[in-house]
C-alpha cells in the first residue's frame, strides 16, 4: 500500500508535467513560427517480486515473474516541426518558408540563433530585422528611398528605388537546415539553438539541397491544432484525477489497517 501511494504520486507528478506542455501549446496559438511539443513518458523501474524462468522444480521453471512497476516519469518533451497554416498580410517584409528550413538570425553576443517565424522589419539603418532588432543573416540593408521591396522565391531581395526602372539586388537570404531539428534547444522570442542533439547548420539558397521556397507577404503560423489540444488536456486532467483517486485508495487502506483492534 506504501507502494501504491508513491507510484500514484508519481503519475500525478508526470500529469502536471503533461499539463504545462499542453497550456504552453495553447498559450502560443497565435506566435508565428511557433512549433507544438509534445511529452514523451516513460515507465519506472520495477521491483522482482518474483524472477520470470527461475526453476521451480528440477524439471519446471516459472513461465511468468512477479513485477511491480513504480510508476512513470517525463522522459522527453518533443518539438513537432510540422508545417503551420500560411496566412497572407501583403507586408513586403513578411516571409514563410514553404517546406524545411530555418531563417538566420545574429544574436547580441554574435552567435546565429534560427527562426520559422518571417515576421522581419526594418530598422533606422533599413537593416532587416526581427521583432527584437537581432538582424537577419546574411545582412541586407533595403535603401532608405525604396518604393518597392520584392523577395523572389530562391530568396533574392530586389528594391526598387525613386527614379529607376530596374530593381537593384540588395541581398539574398540563405536557410539553414539539421538533421535533428528536434534535437534544438527553444530560447523563447521564435529563437532556436543548435546542440550536438541536433548536429550543425547545413546553409543554402532556398529551393535548394531540400530546403523550401521564400513566399513573400506570408506568414507561418503556429502548428498548434486547439481542439487536439484540448482534448489532451481533458485526457490529461482525468488522467491526474484517477491518479489521486488511487492515493485516496491507498490511504484509506493503510487507514483500515491501523484501525484493526484485536
Amino acid at each position: 500500500m506504501i507502494r501504491a501511494l508513491w507510484t500514484a504520486a508519481s503519475g500525478m507528478q508526470s500529469q502536471q508535467k503533461n499539463l504545462d506542455v499542453v497550456a504552453n501549446n495553447l498559450a502560443n496559438v497565435n506566435t508565428a513560427g511557433f512549433k507544438k511539443s509534445r511529452a514523451d513518458f516513460q515507465d519506472l523501474m520495477y521491483q522482482n517480486l518474483k524472477t520470470t524462468g527461475a526453476p521451480s522444480t528440477n524439471a519446471t521453471q516459472i513461465p511468468t515473474g512477479i513485477q511491480i512497476g513504480l510508476g512513470s516519469k517525463l522522459a522527453a518533451v518533443t518539438k513537432i516541426f510540422t508545417s503551420g497554416d500560411f496566412t497572407q498580410t501583403g507586408n513586403e517584409l513578411d516571409m514563410a518558408i514553404e517546406g524545411d528550413g530555418f531563417f538566420q538570425v545574429q544574436l547580441p553576443d554574435g552567435t546565429t540563433g534560427y527562426s520559422r517565424s518571417g515576421a522581419f522589419k526594418k530598422d533606422s539603418t533599413g537593416r532587416v530585422v526581427t521583432s527584437d532588432g537581432y538582424p537577419l543573416l546574411p545582412e541586407m540593408t533595403i535603401p532608405s528611398n525604396a518604393t518597392k521591396v520584392t523577395v523572389g522565391n530562391d530568396g533574392t531581395v530586389s528594391a526598387m528605388t525613386a527614379g529607376q526602372t530596374a530593381p537593384t539586388t540588395v541581398g539574398n537570404i540563405q536557410l539553414a537546415s539539421f538533421s535533428n531539428p528536434s534535437g534544438l534547444s527553444a530560447q523563447g522570442k521564435n529563437l532556436y539553438l543548435p546542440t550536438d542533439a541536433s548536429g550543425a547548420a547545413t546553409t543554402a539558397k532556398p529551393g535548394e539541397s531540400g530546403l523550401g521556397t521564400i513566399s513573400q507577404g506570408f506568414l507561418e503560423m503556429s502548428n498548434v491544432s486547439v481542439m487536439e489540444e484540448m482534448v489532451n488536456m481533458i485526457v490529461g486532467q482525468r488522467a491526474y484525477e484517477i491518479n489521486s483517486k488511487a492515493v485516496q485508495a491507498a490511504d484509506e487502506m493503510l487507514q483500515t489497517a491501523n484501525n484493526l483492534k484485536r
